[in-house]
């Protein structure tokens, strides 16, 4: 097994400074870089673990507090297992925050975490994979369609709001994109409705992405999210073989 080391790291922005974490192969190594992309959550233990994990399979992993324009992470007070439904005061607190990144902020932000990996030593050289979580998978479209020449792979994961009415809703990005994309939607899940699948499938083969769609049956919006009441073991782990699968696909 490929030994870790995790450091915090502060990116410049054009609107301060993003705290992130920054997970590697401990022998130094130059690896493919991935910019990993949180949930509402934020960044927190959970998520470093899930980017030792991918260090551990070689790669060099950025994770950025997205939400640093309202303070470094946590941004809000996290208990150790979040059950949304036993503290929905959480996501009252986040819910504003989560509005406020707009898809102009997030492609400006994903700017400055891109300069920031091209430059470091760390990263081998050649555009990078972006994996996102529940608004991340939003994220990850938003900054794939507004740096095409910098992201050669996406994976979304339970994400959110991908296909809506909205003019900068995430699937309108899909011309731009030249990475191939891998999207493990929920199950039953109410924030990415049927119609909204459909909506988004047809927006990425329209705009002849490469890209596979993937219902994972009984997994609830969040599975991945072993901290959380909505992680499912086995989506979880489908989830890791794929991810991992996109990966090998793009960097060999």
């Amino acid at each position: 097994m490929t030994s870790v080391q995790g450091t915090a790291v502060d990116i410049p922005t054009e609107d301060g400074v993003a705290d992130a974490y920054l997970a590697r192969p401990g022998d130094g190594t130059p690896r493919p870089g991935v910019l990993l992309y949180q949930d509402a959550f934020g960044l927190r233990p959970h998520l470093r673990a899930m980017a030792d994990r991918l260090a551990e399979a070689g790669y060099t992993v950025l994770v950025p507090n997205v939400f640093y324009r309202h303070g470094r992470a946590p941004v809000v007070e996290l208990p150790e297992f979040i059950d949304p439904a036993a503290r929905p005061e959480i996501f009252e607190t986040l819910y504003p925050i989560m509005l406020s990144l707009t898809s102009e902020l997030t492609v400006r932000d994903a700017g400055a975490y891109l300069r920031w990996m091209e430059q470091s030593e760390l990263v081998a050289d050649g555009p990078v994979a972006l994996t996102g979580y529940c608004m991340g998978a939003r994220l990850a479209l938003w900054t794939a369609g507004g740096h095409p020449d910098r992201v050669a792979a996406v994976g979304g994961f339970h994400g959110g709001h991908l296909a809506t009415d909205a003019p900068d809703s995430p699937h309108r990005s899909a011309e731009h994109i030249t990475a191939e994309v891998y999207l493990g939607h929920a199950d039953n899940d109410s924030a990415l409705p049927p119609e909204q699948m459909q909506r988004l499938e047809e927006a990425l083969t329209t705009a002849g992405v490469r890209h596979t769609c993937e219902v994972y049956e009984g997994a609830q919006h969040g599975y991945t999210q072993a901290d959380t009441a909505a992680y499912d073991e086995q989506g979880a782990e489908r989830h890791w073989a794929a991810l991992l699968d996109l990966l090998k696909r793009t960097f060999g």
